[in-house]
């Protein structure tokens, strides 16, 4: 795989997208294998059209967004009919992404499923 080749699209409200990404590249350097797309100011037809160009452009099979129940979650369900090749994974938190991301060898959609675990483990209270 090229450094340079777009893993996964991470789509969210407002600069939520931009903020994950920018964090990825301040801990791994590798921002540049996500592209973000915000649902800011956005219809739902708008935000499955800007879904949709980030994966022809891109060829990412692999689409995380922030809120199981939000716009771009359920843009990016619309479009799992008409793709079935791509992969949903919604909830997303850093430590997930940053796995995501770091998994060089692997398929996107055998990463981002190995990531989810990550995600979840990385999720702990403390004081309760």
């Amino acid at each position: 795989m090229s450094e340079q080749q777009v893993r996964a699209i991470v789509a969210g409200h407002g600069t939520f997208a931009a903020g994950i990404i920018s964090a990825v590249e301040q801990i791994a350097g590798r921002g540049d294998r996500l592209i973000g797309v915000s649902n800011a100011g956005l219809c739902m037809e708008d935000i499955q059209g800007s879904l949709v160009r980030a994966i022809d452009e891109t060829g990412a099979r692999v689409v995380f967004t922030d809120l199981p129940a939000g716009s771009c979650t359920m843009a990016v369900r619309r479009l799992l009919r008409e793709r079935p090749g791509v992969v949903l994974v919604t909830g997303v938190n850093l430590s997930l992404i940053l796995d995501f991301v770091l998994q060089d060898d692997k398929d996107p959609v055998a990463a981002a499923q190995a990531a989810i675990e990550r995600g979840k483990q990385s999720m702990v209270a403390h004081g309760v």
